[in-house]
């Protein structure tokens, strides 16, 4: 398929989606976001591809939702934001949430708004020390969206939530990783070598595993002990099921690399 704003590539088992409006800082235009969802429909069905990657082009990972495209959906004369996030927005954020592989972002620069919320939905977040966070809501006199509400308090607590996202002020990647927003801050000309390394890690791990770890602790955050006990039972029966628990065990006896399939 031929993208018109974002860039996909598909190697060695990683597939890559670049977000491609450089000019915009990557802004989230109503298209951006549904061949965004097509891409992630076209890639979770491809049994070749078991890591995802998401980063932006030129100096930005993504600004947020853009507000001058003209392009949100009126009810009344007035913006429908509502309706924009149902339509395009949520579906994305369901998508990933629930993907059946790992998925890591490299944000590059800014990332703001929902720009933050899609950083946030990935498993390993890698920023350069040159990236900003941003919930820039307070200032726009909206409230957070696309999950950051969600993903927030659980990650960074409920005070820094608070704080991030009523004071509307830039957080350093830095910082980011010192609160445990993020997994790692590099050097910005290490961002792409260091977010391809953990993609290809998972590219050649146990795939079925991997989702159902993502799974589990993604649930974690919703249920009591009783549930999440139960949850933890059964994807253990699902992955012991797998050829990549098989190898792992006979890798493991006969001390060498094991070498997984992704089933």
């Amino acid at each position: 398929m031929a993208w018109k704003t974002l860039i996909v590539d598909k190697t060695d088992g990683i597939a890559t989606v670049t977000l491609n409006r450089p000019e915009r800082l990557n802004a989230l235009s109503l298209e951006l976001m549904s061949e965004l969802l097509k891409a992630l429909d076209e890639i979770d069905q491809d049994a070749s591809m078991r890591c995802l990657l998401i980063t932006g082009a030129g100096r930005g990972f993504c600004s947020g939702a853009d507000l001058a495209s003209g392009d949100l959906t009126s009810d009344g004369g007035m913006p429908d934001l509502g309706k924009a996030l149902h339509d395009r927005y949520h579906p994305v954020i369901r998508k990933l949430a629930a993907f059946r592989m790992p998925v890591v972002c490299a944000v590059n620069g800014p990332a703001a708004g929902a720009g933050m919320s899609l950083a946030l939905c990935g498993d390993i977040v890698i920023a350069a020390k040159s990236a900003t966070f941003l919930q820039a809501f307070g200032n726009l006199g909206l409230v957070p969206d696309a999950g950051s509400t969600f993903f927030l308090p659980r990650l960074a607590g409920t005070a820094r939530a608070l704080g991030l996202t009523m004071l509307a002020e830039k957080l350093p990647a830095e910082t980011a990783a010192e609160w445990g927003l993020i997994w790692q801050c590099v050097e910005d000309a290490e961002l792409m070598p260091a977010a391809m390394k953990v993609a290809t890690k998972f590219a050649n791990g146990p795939t079925v595993g991997l989702a159902q770890i993502r799974k589990l602790i993604r649930q974690s955050a919703t249920n009591g002990l009783d549930a999440q006990l139960e949850a933890e039972r059964e994807s253990q029966v699902i992955a012991g099921r797998t050829r990549d628990f098989i190898e792992g065990v006979t890798a493991f006896l006969q001390k060498r690399a094991a070498k997984f399939s992704g089933k």
